[in-house]
C-alpha cells in the first residue's frame, strides 16, 4: 500500500505550548481516506491516545488539531501520531511515516523548561584559530627559542606568515605565526562585510602551545595574543556591532606546566609545590595520581595533558562552583562573553572513565546560566550526542554526527576516519532525520553545523579542490536546520590536510580581488539573515533520489526550497509543492531572481550537473 502523505512541523505554526498543554497541528492529503488520528503521549509514564479533530481544507491539505498534556514529572514531553485507515494504521514521527509504532528516540520532543538562547539560531558563526588568522601586534609574537614546551625540549619556532605547517610529530605544537587579538579586531569590518554575526575562538588563555588546549592560567589571556583589557575592549566592540563571541573552555585537563602540576618545576612557588613528584603537595588531589607515584590519568593518554580531579571540592570551586569560578568570571563584566564551547565535554568526570559525567555537565550549565541566563552552552562531540542535548545539559553541540558526517559522506564520499563512504540522497535524508529528531526542536536549531574545523581536514581539500561541489555543500550548510559556522579562510578557498595542516595561515592576499566563494557566501549569508524560515522554520523533504534531493524550510506563509543535484549530469526534478500549500503561482530563485511556475501543485525544474538552487514563494 502506498504510504500516505502526513506532515507535522515543529515550529510555532504546528506546535503551540501553554502552561499545561501542547496544541498540535497535522496535515494529511485531503483525498486520503482516514477514519481517525490519535496523538500518542505518555503522561505519568502511561500511554494515552488523544483524538485529533478534523479541521479545514486548504488546497489539497486537510488540517487536524489536538491538545496533549505536558508531562508534569519531567521537563520533556514525547509524542507521535497514530493514523487509522480502516484496518490499516500508520505512525507519523520525526523520521517520517511507518506502518508500526516507532521507538521513543524517534518521537517528537518538547522541553518546557530548558531551552537554548533565542539568539543562537539567528547567527552566522565564524571559527578562528587565533595564531593563524592575522598578526596585528608583531611586537608580542612568540620568538624562536623563547621557551620550550616540554622542559628543555620542543623550543618555540617563529615562522614566516604562510609558511607550511609541520606535523604534530615534528614541530607542530611549537610553531608560531603571530596571529593575535589585535589581528582579529582589525578585521572585524572584513568579517561583517562577509556577513558574520558571531565569533567562536579556539583557546586564548595562557598556554605554551600554539593551539592552547594546554592551559597554564585560566584567568589571563595569553600575553602573545594580547591582554585582558584588550580582550574586554574587543568584546565591547563586537557587542556595539550587535555581534556575539563564544570562547573555548578547556576544563577537562591542564598543561603539565600549570602551577598546580608543575612537572618541570619552573614556576614560582608562591602558590606552593606542584603536584608532580610531590605527593605532599597541596595540589596533589587536583589531579588523579596513582598513590605516591608519578603515574597520573591524562586526556586520551597524552602525558602533557593531565586530567583534573573533579571529586576535589577545590577544583569544583575554581572551575564552576565558587562565586569567582572561571566559568562565571568571563561571562561577567568587563568581559561579558556570550557563551562557552566546552572541549571534550563527554570526557569530563571522575576517573579515566568520566563517571558522573551528566552531573558535571549540568553543573557547568548551571554555573554559566546563573551568571548569564542567555549564554550559549556548546559541547564538543565527534559522535552521536543526543544524551547531552535534551535541554538540561547543552544548548547545542558541534554537530559532527548530525551534519558534518552525513554531508561529508554524500559530497566527499568519506567518513569521519577518512575511509571511503558513499551514500545516496535517500540515505542522506535518513541519516539527517535520525540524528535530528532525537533532540527537542529548539536544540536542533541551536546545533552548530560545520563542514570542517580545526580538528578535521578542510572540506575543499577532501573534495580535491572541486569548487562546484564545495558550493553545493555550502548551500546545504546555510539551508539546513541548525546554526551555520564557517571555519576561517573557507570564504577564500583555504585548503589543509589533517590536523595541524588544517590550521594554515589566512591568505590575506586573496582578499584583494573578488573571490567566487566569498561572493557566493555573501549571498547565502544575506539570505539566511533575512529569512526567518531558514533561521527557524520546520524542515519538509520533497524529494530524495540517487544524487539529488529537495527540502523546504517553512515558517508561517514563508517557504524556501533547497534543491541540490550532486551528479555531473542534468536532472529534471518534479516536486509536490502542494504539500507546502502551494498550488499555483511562481517561485523566485533567491540567488538570481529567475522565476519558476507552479502548475497544479507541482514544480518541474531541471538542474544542471552540480547545480543547487534556493527558491522562495515570497
Amino acid at each position: 500500500m502506498k504510504t500516505p502523505f502526513l506532515y507535522h512541523g515543529q515550529d510555532n505554526h504546528w506546535l503551540s505550548p501553554t502552561s499545561q498543554s501542547l496544541k498540535l497541528t497535522l496535515v494529511s492529503e485531503a483525498g486520503t481516506l482516514i477514519s481517525a488520528i490519535f496523538i500518542r503521549c505518555e503522561p505519568d509514564n502511561e500511554e494515552r491516545l488523544i483524538d485529533m479533530e478534523r479541521g479545514e481544507i486548504k488546497g489539497r491539505l486537510q488540517y487536524w488539531y489536538g491538545d496533549i498534556p505536558l508531562n508534569k514529572d519531567k521537563a520533556t514531553t514525547h509524542y507521535c501520531f497514530k493514523v487509522m485507515q480502516n484496518s490499516r494504521q500508520w505512525w507519523l514521527h520525526g523520521c517520517g511515516t511507518s506502518p508500526r509504532i516507532p521507538g521513543k528516540e524517534s518521537h517528537f520532543k518538547y522541553n518546557r523548561e530548558d531551552q537554548p538562547p533565542a539568539w543562537v539560531k539567528q547567527q552566522v558563526f565564524y571559527q578562528i584559530f587565533p595564531d593563524r588568522f592575522a598578526n596585528g601586534e608583531p611586537e608580542i609574537s612568540v620568538k624562536s627559542d623563547e621557551y620550550c614546551l616540554q622542559g628543555d625540549k620542543r623550543p618555540t619556532i617563529a615562522k614566516k606568515w604562510g609558511d607550511p605547517v609541520s606535523d604534530h610529530s615534528a614541530d607542530g605544537p611549537s610553531e608560531f605565526y603571530g596571529g593575535d587579538l589585535r589581528g582579529i579586531q582589525n578585521n572585524i569590518d572584513y568579517l561583517q562585510d562577509l556577513g558574520v554575526t558571531a565569533l567562536y575562538l579556539n583557546p586564548i588563555f595562557t598556554a605554551p602551545s600554539n593551539h592552547k588546549y594546554d592551559t597554564t592560567d585560566y584567568l589571563n589571556i595569553d600575553p602573545h595574543l594580547g591582554t585582558n583589557a584588550q580582550f574586554a575592549g574587543m568584546v565591547n566592540d563586537l557587542h556595539n556591532r550587535k555581534m556575539k563571541i563564544v570562547l573555548d573552555a578547556v576544563y577537562n585537563h591542564t598543561s603539565v606546566d600549570h602551577p598546580w602540576f608543575d612537572m618541570y618545576q619552573r614556576n614560582n612557588q608562591t602558590q606552593g609545590l606542584g603536584a608532580y613528584a610531590h605527593p605532599d603537595s597541596g595540589f596533589r588531589h587536583h589531579y588523579q595520581f596513582t598513590g605516591d607515584s608519578n603515574q597520573y590519568v591524562s586526556w586520551n593518554g597524552i602525558p602533557t595533558l593531565p586530567k583534573l580531579n573533579f571529586l576535589n571540592p577545590d577544583v569544583q570551586n575554581y572551575i564552576y562552583a565558587g562565586e569567582d569560578a572561571v566559568i562565571k568570571h568571563w561571562l561577567r563584566p568587563p568581559y561579558n562573553i556570550d557563551g562557552w564551547r566546552f572541549d571534550v565535554i563527554h570526557m569530563l568526570g571522575e576517573g579515566a572513565g568520566a563517571e558522573n559525567n551528566a552531573h558535571y555537565v549540568k553543573a557547568f550549565r548551571e554555573a554559566a546560566k546563573s551568571t548569564n541566563p542567555d549564554c550559549y552552552v556548546l559541547g564538543e562531540h565527534f559522535f552521536e550526542a543526543s544524551n547531552w542535548l535534551q535541554g538540561d545539559q547543552e544548548d547545542g553541540a558541534m554537530n559532527y554526527y548530525g551534519f558534518a558526517h552525513p554531508v561529508r559522506a554524500f559530497f566527499a564520499r568519506q567518513d569521519i576516519a577518512y575511509h571511503p563512504c558513499q551514500i545516496d540522497a535517500p540515505e542522506l535524508m535518513d541519516w539527517l532525520n535520525e540524528a535530528r529528531i532525537k533532540l527537542p526542536w529548539l536544540n536542533q536549531l541551536s546545533q552548530l553545523n560545520q563542514l570542517d574545523s580545526h580538528d578535521t581536514v578542510r572540506f575543499l581539500s577532501m573534495l580535491n579542490d572541486d569548487h562546484e561541489t564545495m558550493h553545493l555543500a555550502l548551500l546545504m550548510l546555510f539551508a539546513y536546520v541548525g546554526t551555520p559556522c564557517l571555519y576561517y579562510g573557507t570564504e577564500v578557498g583555504l585548503q589543509g590536510g589533517q590536523d595541524p595542516d588544517n590550521r594554515r595561515c589566512f591568505p590575506w592576499e586573496r582578499t584583494t580581488n573578488s573571490h567566487s566563494t566569498f561572493d557566493y557566501l555573501q549571498q547565502l549569508i544575506g539570505l539566511r539573515k533575512s529569512s526567518y524560515a531558514l533561521q527557524q522554520g520546520s524542515l519538509q523533504w520533497l524529494l530524495a533520489e540517487n544524487q539529488h534531493f529537495a527540502f523546504a524550510r517553512t515558517l508561517n506563509d514563508e517557504s524556501v526550497i533547497c534543491l541540490i543535484n550532486n551528479s555531473a549530469c542534468a536532472k529534471t526534478l518534479h516536486l509536490p509543492v502542494w504539500q507546502l500549500g502551494i498550488e499555483s503561482g511562481s517561485l523566485k530563485d533567491c540567488l538570481t531572481d529567475d522565476e519558476w511556475q507552479v502548475k497544479d501543485g507541482s514544480l518541474a525544474i531541471t538542474l544542471a550537473g552540480k547545480e543547487g538552487l534556493l527558491l522562495s514563494n515570497s
